[in-house]
């Protein structure tokens, strides 16, 4: 080069520097001015210099700082060892695309993997979304605040009896004794008024005791009374009309006995059972299941033939049956669609390595490298 010039101007720089921000040590420098000796490496490292505090290169800390930046630039080793520390966390290291080897095995497996977690996907969401309805049991009075008493709604038919005849008498060990009970009750004249329909809404005591449709109540009684009858409803309690729960809360609604003995007594047997329903937001009712037994018989006395009645005697159980209803949460829905998905994708890649390593030894095989 001739001249005391640079080869290039003050506002280019050469291909070989590295970029502003880069380390530019001392040595650098030297290697450059190395290319003349004497007092001319001296001149052309003196100009070099002038170059690099134009560019604003610092030499003493192997960093660079720009007047609009205002702050010093960190120097880049330093940054590459702390992206090196921060990439060390890495676990998933990632392979070079390169270095796999795609196969038809491997895709069909692969399809299958997807068309599998999904159908798994699709049955959780359905059970996450549906609403639960878990039971238990345990021995309390649930309805505390009911003051000991039980609603009951009756409906039955007589359809050979008056209605003038018909009443409900009401009995327990408490000395509770009604006959002839009339609140909330009424008689509808049923099969061209030879008959009677009989519905009630009374209460009893949570105590072992009886009620029954008789004609006790009746200020004549008729000689040959026909208690032939067909139940409709007979419920305690809260009515639970709940799409989950399939329980005997009116065991003997639609109990048909038209054919039996006119003359003859009837004698239900009901064990009732306290039930409570809890829905989502914590709201409860009260029901009550039963169990029946019955009887048909036709009564005698040294007086004669005792009148007959439709008895339904009752008792108590201390066990309390209780429905919940309830939601998967949402941690373990997501604990699941992971444990789906890892472990399809687990068994799927241990499969496919399988059928892999057994057609490379099958081709080995072939070619005859397999001794």
């Amino acid at each position: 080069m001739a001249g005391d010039a640079l080869p290039f101007t003050s506002t280019q720089k050469p291909r070989f520097l590295p970029s502003c921000g880069s380390v530019l040590p001392e040595a650098v420098l030297d290697l450059l001015s190395g290319l003349a000796v004497g007092r001319q490496g001296e001149m052309w490292k003196a100009k070099w210099k002038m170059w690099i505090q134009h560019h604003h290169f610092r030499l003493d800390q192997g960093t660079c700082s720009h007047p609009a930046a205002g702050v010093a630039r960190r120097p880049r080793q330093a940054m590459c060892q702390e992206e090196e520390k921060r990439m060390g966390f890495d676990i998933y290291r990632k392979v070079p695309k390169d270095l796999t080897q795609p196969t038809y095995t491997g895709a069909i497996i692969s399809i299958c993997c997807c068309l599998f977690i999904l159908f798994l996907f699709l049955s959780e969401l359905t059970g996450f979304i549906t609403t639960e309805v878990v039971n238990e049991l345990y021995v309390d009075d649930p309805d505390k605040d009911s003051g000991g008493k039980i609603d009951v709604s009756l409906n039955i038919s007589l359809p050979n009896l008056h209605c003038e005849l018909v009443g409900l008498d009401i009995q327990d060990e408490m000395g509770r004794h009604e006959v002839g009970h009339i609140d909330n009750s009424m008689r509808i004249p049923v099969n061209n008024g030879a008959g009677c329909r009989f519905e009630g809404h009374f209460s009893i005591n949570k105590v072992p005791g009886n009620f029954h449709v008789s004609t006790h109540s009746a200020t004549a009684q008729p000689q040959n009374p026909d208690m032939t009858h067909v139940i409709h409803k007979l419920s305690f309690g809260d009515t639970l009309q709940v799409q989950n729960v399939h329980g005997a809360f009116n065991a003997l609604g639609g109990a048909d006995r038209l054919t039996s003995n006119p003359l003859a007594s009837h004698d239900y047997i009901l064990k009732i059972v306290p039930t409570v329903y809890e829905d989502k937001s914590g709201k409860q009712r009260y029901s009550y299941q039963y169990t029946v037994a019955n009887k048909e018989y036709v009564a005698y006395s040294h007086t004669g033939r005792i009148i007959p009645a439709i008895w339904f005697r009752y008792d108590l159980s201390p066990i309390t049956v209780k429905y919940t209803e309830r939601r998967q949460p949402l941690y373990r829905f997501i604990t699941t669609i992971c444990a789906i998905i890892g472990g399809t994708f687990t068994v799927a890649g241990i499969l496919d390595s399988c059928i892999f390593t057994a057609s490379e030894a099958w081709k080995k095989i072939q070619l005859g490298k397999m001794h």
